[in-house]
């Protein structure tokens, strides 16, 4: 007797690393850093997302040289809005992180300018080290990730970040957060990830029939 095979979908693990941060850290001598991705596919549409990280980042200016240095761990939800062939896995997607960090500064040098010139000199603060400093905040995501050949992907996204709460040291501030990016403007910064991945197939689930009418259509 003939029959129709149901038609499957894979579920699994895609593992990745940011090759922004991975290629940043040789042609910048004042940066280290490295950012492993991954994402689990729990529905068609719906996908567990998260990033661990660590940076280490040098920031010299005229008054101020100083290095932040820590770990990171973002994890949140990724929404696929592209329309899939059977058996395929490409992403047109937004999300959401709840990011954290821990991290450290090495104050080297912090010049602070004394605006009356009748009292004293500028005041230089150098050599001052704090530790066990933390931030929290959220996220937007919105990016692409194609296939480049059998589940090897490649993606882009960028990112809109807002910064809940950190524990800044005495005297200075919070101005670099492994993780987050800069602070120069308050509680939002932005940044941006390119990312290269692999996908590893655990299981596979039928298609409703539904399901493929309505890829068929777009």
């Amino acid at each position: 007797k003939d029959s129709i095979k149901p038609k499957t979908e894979k579920y699994g693990l895609r593992l990745g690393v940011d090759l922004f941060r991975l290629s940043r850290s040789f042609w910048e001598k004042d940066y280290r850093g490295i950012e492993l991705t991954g994402d689990f596919k729990i529905t068609r549409k719906h996908y567990i997302a998260a990033e661990i990280g660590n940076e280490n980042k040098t920031i010299e200016e005229r008054n101020l040289n100083f290095t932040t240095q820590g770990t990171y761990l973002k994890a949140g939800f990724d929404y696929n809005a592209y329309e899939n062939w059977a058996g395929m896995q490409n992403q047109i997607y937004i999300g959401l992180r709840y990011g954290i960090s821990s991290f450290s500064q090495k104050l080297t040098n912090y010049t602070v300018y004394n605006t009356n010139h009748y009292f004293g000199e500028n005041v230089v603060v150098e050599g001052q080290k704090f530790d066990g400093l933390s931030a929290h905040w959220a996220e937007i995501v919105t990016g692409i990730k194609a296939e480049l050949v059998n589940n090897l992907y490649i993606g882009f996204n960028v990112r809109l970040n807002y910064l809940i709460g950190n524990n800044k040291p005495e005297n200075f501030d919070n101005l670099y957060i492994p993780g987050f990016n800069k602070t120069y403007n308050g509680k939002f910064g932005t940044g941006f990830n390119y990312t290269i991945s692999y996908f590893i197939p655990l299981y596979k689930s039928t298609i409703k029939s539904k399901e493929i009418s309505k890829a068929k259509k777009n």
